[in-house]
This record gives structure tokens, sequence and C-alpha cells, in this order.
């Protein structure tokens, strides 16, 4: 005799929190963190400042994580840090901004990752227009103001996927992530004689 199946229960939201009979957090089978963060860190990416407009002025963090998901509909999509305080304005205001650093631009990207500088000290210094209600930041290589369209969180992020309602596009070479430190494209700039 077989046993009848068990209840499945409804699984809970993705950024629900844990329940009482939650087990703690441990390591996976397989690579350990160090191993897989060393495999991310080959992982060549531009680097992006993405910004939102919280309850008490702009907000944003640098962002190594950001690609384009489709042209049609227009789509980014976005990793952001569990817990930052970025990624609960975009959540709340269901807007945000992503922008594409120059190479020249390594210490804006550094104040913007900083955990110790204060949102008023991230943007200090720099020229802020609002677009469509979000906080751009001028003089970078490109920038696009997108409508959220979906969240969900996996492991210590959460996936930001974007409508993009606005965009801007320069010239220059942007700035990139690898092996933990910034780089530089060389040869020509797009554009530029050459």
């Amino acid at each position: 005799m077989t046993a009848p199946p068990r209840p499945v229960a409804d699984p809970a939201p993705a950024d629900a929190p844990p329940g009482p009979d939650a087990e703690p957090l441990r390591e996976e089978p397989g690579p350990g963190a160090a191993g897989c963060l060393a495999l991310y860190a080959k992982l060549a990416a531009g680097v992006t400042v993405v910004t939102a407009c919280g309850d008490d002025g702009p907000l944003g963090m640098t962002v190594s994580a950001v690609t384009s998901l489709s042209a049609r509909p227009p789509l980014l999509l976005a990793c952001l840090r569990h817990g930052s305080r970025t990624l609960a304005a975009v959540r709340a205001r269901r807007a945000f901004a992503v922008h594409l650093l120059r190479d020249e631009q390594q210490e804006l990207a550094a104040r913007f990752a900083s955990p110790t500088t204060p949102a008023s000290g991230r943007f200090a210094g720099t020229d802020l227009r609002a677009v469509l209600g979000v906080p751009v930041l001028a003089g970078t290589l490109a920038w696009a103001v997108c409508l959220t369209e979906d969240v969900r969180r996996y492991g210590d992020h959460q996936l930001v996927v974007g409508r993009v309602a606005a965009v801007h596009v320069g010239g220059g070479r942007p700035l990139l992530w690898h092996d933990r430190r910034f780089r530089s494209l060389t040869g020509s700039a797009p554009g530029a004689p050459g």
C-alpha cells in the first residue's frame, strides 16, 4: 500500500521574511564562495552607477552586474545588493537610472561603491538633474532611465528588470572592472578619428 501524497505548501514570495522553521544559511554543495568569487573576478564588466530617488533625496551605488535583456521591449537587467538603500528606493519608487561610466570616472565609481560614504557625499560636486523624476548624473558615457518591471531575489542580490523610458548615449571609452581593478580599453575611442 502506498502512502497518500503529501500536500505541498505554496512557496513564500521571494522577499518574504524567513519563517520560524527556516533553516540557517549554510554552505551549498560544490565550490566554496572563495572559488566562485575568484571566477567572478575574471568576468570583465562595464562599471555603472545606479541611482534612484529616496525619501530624503537621491541615492546611488556602483554596480558591475548590468546587462541588456531585450530590445523589444527595451529592457535592462541590474543586480543590486540585497538590503541596500538604493534597492529599497528602486522598489518603492518603481524607477531608476543606470549610468555607464567613462574610463576617467574611477573616482566617481569608487565614491559610489564606498560603504562609508553617505548619499550626500556620493552626490557632492556632481552635476545632477531629474529625468522622469529620477536623479541623472551628467557627463557619463551613457545613461538610461528605467521603469521597474520586476524585482526578484537570488542569493545575496536582487535582479531588477527595468523598461527603458529615456536614454542618452555619448562618446568615449567605458570604465571596466576586471580582476578586482578598474581597467580601460586600449585603441581609439568609438567615434574618434582613427
